[in-house]
């Protein structure tokens, strides 16, 4: 179904407030039409470009994108080479136009272990959207669901040892805001491109009610037309968080 038949479908008044998405399948596209994993990758900026664009005009509020994991490391250093290079260089393609759209700019992950020169540029271009009030573009970057879990622990347990908490005022509520989203609300709706069947150690506290959607569609083939198939289905599911 065309893009525009899908928008009247989408009831503006119940839209997700932060959409998170898995953007699996650049390698595995670039196989299938005989190109490199690099021109793969490549081509899923296009959609980053795109998915970005609808939810800023829709008004999502919050979009996660899984940039790239802790395990992603474990790629060929060439590739990794290559994606550190593409992010960089998208960083500075679209900082003005996110500026311009009153997108805010955002990233989560062990930040620290990222090249110098990308951690230069993502907060050049954090720096830049800082007061921008539309779309939070939230980059997970050297991120880790569990490495999220274990860093929040980490700061909630030195809180402790120093005598500035009482881990009996230890709740859900709380612990929320020692994760890299805090400030931020849970999603509500996860997409995963390319069919695979699992969440890939993403925002593992975070999606515990989040709704799941999941396409064969490889991400340099995901648009505009298939976040709103996602966000109609989304609208159509009962969300009962345990409840009747």
């Amino acid at each position: 179904m065309k893009a525009d038949k899908l928008m009247e479908q989408v009831d503006k008044s119940r839209l997700p407030k932060h959409i998170a998405i898995i953007m699996d399948g650049n390698r595995r596209w670039a196989k299938e039409k005989g190109l490199s994993k690099i021109e793969g990758h490549t081509a899923g900026v296009s959609s980053v470009r795109e998915i970005v664009r609808v939810c800023s005009e829709l008004g999502i509020k919050v979009l996660t994108l899984y940039a790239f994991s802790t395990e992603n490391w474990k790629r060929p250093e060439l590739e990794v080479r290559v994606l550190m290079r593409i992010l960089k260089k998208y960083l500075k393609a679209e900082v003005r136009k996110l500026d311009e759209n009153n997108v805010k700019l955002n990233a989560i992950g062990r930040l620290e272990g990222l090249p110098v020169s990308v951690q230069k540029e993502l907060k050049n271009c954090m720096d830049m959207t800082s007061r921008n009030g539309g779309l939070v573009l939230n980059l997970a970057l050297n991120y880790g669901g569990r490495a999220d879990i274990i860093d929040g622990v980490r700061k909630l347990a030195g809180e402790v040892k120093n005598g500035s908490l009482d881990p009996e005022n230890i709740n859900e509520e709380m612990f929320c805001n020692y994760l890299y989203t805090s400030g931020l609300p849970d999603p509500e709706l996860l997409i995963r491109t390319s069919g695979e069947m699992r969440v890939s150690n993403f925002l593992l506290w975070q999606i515990s009610y989040a709704e799941l959607w999941i396409t064969p569609v490889r991400w340099p083939d995901f648009n505009e037309g298939h976040l709103l198939q996602a966000i109609v289905a989304y609208q159509k599911r009962g969300r009962r968080f345990g409840g009747i």
